[in-house]
């Protein structure tokens, strides 16, 4: 072998060698080592430092799941977290689905496409809001099974889930150690709230969940949240509000957070929750300067409870959750923003972060330091001050510093602030909601002209029904195959009278419609909270036979609580009062038991009977009408985006889309006029009854389309209406773009991800930033002011030191996706001396 040979085949080796060593494409090719320590998740040898978000991969479309994915991944985010919904994947017991909204393997496919991490819930206990937590429905009928405790049945069919789900990742290589994304699954989920009811069953099923979870052999950490005793190696996570004060059950595993509610979930008749992001961000960065390490927002994208997906009792059909992605995908300001601005100070912080425990410092009353150093001896700080009404000036290394209430200052270099909670520097949008801006909405009316309908029969309608003594319990019957379940029964009345009676009924819910002689007489429904109600409603009986048919709804399966999957529902006791001076109770007597209403019989809702001659036809539809089924056909705005339906004028029912089931409906639940504050204070502990929004209004009123449920041409929209509406009122909403603004001191820090640590100088200025959302520009630019501006977002006015910025900012932005501009007195000029001044900008994004 020559000299030249022998040195090619040693570089050979040397470069092998280092490329090993420094785990670059051959550790790739190998895969990622998942483990942990009392700091933080270990990842290929290094600790890390992780933002998440729950993203539920069928509470869209595949369509847009990249879309959310790179929204999620520029908000700052390096894990996706998800749960695994059982009841869909295995729909018939030893039948799996894996396709459309539950294809599993794609959605984690392309959060790996994006290059971020995936939290894999697969539980398979979900509660989620979803129908009856994720278990399926078969699963209630196996003889001898209790659900969630120590019975050998049910551990028999989670463990064969939890197989089928870990098995489906090994063959798509799809676990970090296989070089795929998933670092973390759970199994359980929140038992510790409900372990108490379980007793001694409940401990045992804890251990023996672990133990399954364990025997996987997933080559990642498992978790269990909410579980004081989940025991070694499994890391126990807390879900909440605010998780600055958990400490995990053993001094070896790290402090991770794997619920940070955005806000709350809606429900129908009740006000729309709202988390204000300062108090969001205050929860986060104390989270992180306590020792955290690995934090998930749920939900950052919520989306929708398509079909019947929707949990309960009343849950919704939108999902929105107040979360930095509102429901149809766009990204929400100031909320999106201003937390995207905390990851990144975070990040700035990382190093000093994995590399100590937290010094505290008190600061004074309600005031403290957290301080982390590297070896180096160089250190990040936290500032807090958690009083909820009481700002402060406080001394740190040498400097003093404001700190306004309720809020945390990161020091990335124990010096300069990068970043305060309570300053929202971020861009803002005008308006609540995706569809509130005149400018940027385009309604499209459905109606008037041709709707079709179909009247349904009250009552028994086919001989598929049943008479039984006694009112049966209504999930039992209907197996959830439908929300329906028919009682009818006949009243017997002397000849020679009529009678005037009261008819009390007693239900576990959710909603009745009652008919006397296949008139309707009344409507009785619960809510989220307490779903039974009672109805008592006078009643008017013939001579002779009256019928008495009762239409017991469900809104959604129970999702939560101990032994929830026991609870009932339908009606439960019928008595007439004063019928001949006496009092019948009807309850044990003979009943007909229909399951679901006619039109779900015949596939109302199916394309193939769009033609049928079942639809009936006229110049004068016919509206208020309960029991009815409607039909149109409409051409979809032009355009990509998302559609919103507005069914504000009709009463409650389920509605489809080309056969797509975009949800239940019900405006006509209106919300309590009470319990809206006028101006919400984010200071002070949250809950979802804080600042809450919409105050006797409909809970609802828009339902998501997704863009890739509609087409060129004619599209169907079915509605069964179930206690009378107006279709003729229903109209489509789509957006052509955003009404934007952003408004910006000079003493606010520059953005963290231009921020320079340990800069005696700190040259860096603050930077105004407007940014459209994929597919829009700046178009145009309405107001822009430097000094002292009047007003806030959509109001805005100059003030008396006023420099006129509309040109110079038409010039930067118009026809871009985004612009920035420094907000200094050199870049803009100086109108006023020795005044502090702020630069406020409202623009226009659009198409």
């Amino acid at each position: 072998m020559g000299i030249n040979s022998s040195v090619a085949l040693f570089s050979l080796w040397v470069v092998a060698l280092s490329l090993v060593l420094e785990g670059s494409c051959i550790g790739k090719a190998l895969g990622t080592t998942v483990t942990y320590d009392s700091r933080a998740l270990v990842i290929d040898g290094k600790r890390r430092v992780l933002q998440s978000g729950s993203i539920h991969y069928p509470r869209s479309t595949p369509e847009v799941w990249p879309e959310l994915i790179r929204k999620a991944k520029e908000g700052g985010l390096d894990v996706i977290e998800s749960y695994v919904f059982w009841n869909y994947h295995e729909p018939v017991r030893g039948q799996y689905y894996f396709e459309g909204r539950f294809d599993l393997v794609r959605f984690v496919k392309m959060v790996k496409e994006a290059g971020l991490f995936v939290h894999l819930r697969i539980g398979p206990y979900a509660c989620a809001e979803w129908n009856y937590g994720g278990f399926p429905m078969w699963l209630h009928f196996i003889p001898g099974i209790q659900f969630r405790t120590n019975n050998e049945p049910f551990k028999i069919e989670m463990e064969g889930f939890l197989a089928k789900i870990v098995s489906l990742m090994k063959e798509e290589n799809l676990f970090a150690t296989q070089g795929g994304p998933i670092i973390l699954a759970q199994v359980e989920n929140e038992y510790g709230n409900v372990k108490w009811a379980y007793g001694t069953s409940g401990q045992l099923y804890v251990k023996w969940a672990a133990e399954t979870a364990i025997s996987m052999n997933t080559t990642i950490p498992w978790v269990m949240c909410v579980q004081d005793d989940a025991p070694d190696p499994i890391i126990n996570t807390c879900n909440g509000f605010y998780c600055d004060q958990f400490t995990p059950n053993s001094p070896s595993k790290p402090k991770m957070w794997t619920e940070n509610y955005c806000g709350w979930f809606t429900s129908f008749g009740y006000p729309l929750p709202h988390r204000l992001v300062e108090d969001l961000a205050f929860a986060v960065a104390r989270f992180f300067e306590m020792g955290g390490t690995f934090q998930n927002y749920y939900m950052y994208f919520g989306g929708t409870n398509f079909g019947r997906t929707a949990g309960g009792p009343l849950v919704a059909s939108s999902y929105d959750y107040d979360a930095p992605l509102d429901e149809y995908g766009f990204i929400r300001q100031p909320k999106w923003g201003h937390l995207r601005d905390l990851h990144k100070a975070i990040k700035l912080c990382e190093d000093y972060l994995i590399s100590s425990e937290p010094t505290q410092i008190q600061l004074g009353l309600n005031l403290e330091a957290h301080v982390y150093y590297k070896p180096s001896n160089e250190c990040a700080a936290f500032l807090a001050n958690y009083d909820s009404s009481k700002d402060a000036m406080v001394e740190f290394n040498g400097n003093s510093y404001s700190l306004p209430a309720w809020s945390v200052s990161i020091l990335p270099d124990c010096k300069n602030v990068a970043y305060s909670t309570a300053r929202v520097v971020s861009q803002r949008h005008i308006g609540d909601n995706s569809f509130a801006s005149r400018t940027t909405t385009h309604r499209f009316s459905v109606g008037p002209s041709g709707w079709s309908w179909y009247k349904e029969p009250v009552g028994v309608w086919d001989n598929t029904s049943f008479t039984y003594p006694g009112l049966l319990e209504q999930i039992n019957t209907t197996k959830d195959a439908s929300d329906f379940l028919w009682y009818s029964t006949i009243l017997a009345v002397d000849e020679n009278a009529a009678e005037e009676a009261f008819l009390h009924i007693f239900s576990l819910g959710h909603a009745a419609l009652v008919f006397v002689n296949r008139v309707s007489v009344g409507f009785g429904y619960g809510n989220h909270d307490e779903p039974s109600f009672n109805l008592s409603q006078k009643i008017s009986l013939r001579p002779g036979n009256n019928s008495l048919d009762i239409l017991s709804m469900m809104i959604g399966l129970q999702n939560y609580g101990p032994w929830f999957d026991i609870d009932g529902a339908g009606v439960y006791s019928v008595i007439v009062d004063g019928f001949g001076n006496r009092k019948l109770d009807l309850t044990l007597g003979d009943w007909t038991h229909q399951v679901g209403v006619e039109g779900e019989h015949l596939g109302l809702d199916n394309i193939s009977l769009a033609n049928s001659s079942l639809w009936k036809n006229g110049a004068s539809t016919p509206i208020n009408q309960s029991l009815i089924w409607y039909k149109v056909t409409f051409s979809a705005p032009e355009g990509s985006g998302p559609l919103a339906l507005d069914l504000s004028s009709m009463g409650k029912g389920q509605a489809w889309i080309n056969g797509q089931s975009i949800g239940r409906y019900w405006p006509a639940y209106l919300s309590p006029n009470t319990g809206c504050p006028d101006n919400c204070d984010y200071r002070g502990a949250y809950d979802a009854s804080k600042c809450q929004r919409n105050c006797g209004q409909p809970s609802q009123t828009l339902y998501h389309i997704p863009r890739s449920w509609v087409h060129h041409g004619s599209n169907l929209l079915v509605l069964h209406e179930e206690i009378g509406g107006d279709p003729l009122k229903i109209s489509i909403l789509t957006r052509t773009g955003q009404e934007i603004c952003a408004f910006i001191s000079e003493s606010d820090p520059p953005p963290p991800d231009s921020w320079k640590p340990n800069s005696e100088l700190h040259p860096q200025s603050p930077q105004l930033r407007l940014s459209c959302d994929k597919g829009w520009l700046i178009t145009s630019v309405s107001f822009a002011s430097f000094g002292t501006p009047h007003g806030s977002c959509g109001s805005f006015s100059p003030g008396s030191c006023h420099v006129d910025m509309l040109e110079t900012i038409r010039k930067a932005c118009i026809g871009k996706e985004g612009c920035s501009i420094a907000v200094t007195t050199n870049n803009l000029g100086d109108p006023c001396p020795k005044v502090l001044k702020t630069l406020a900008v409202e623009a226009l994004c659009s198409e």
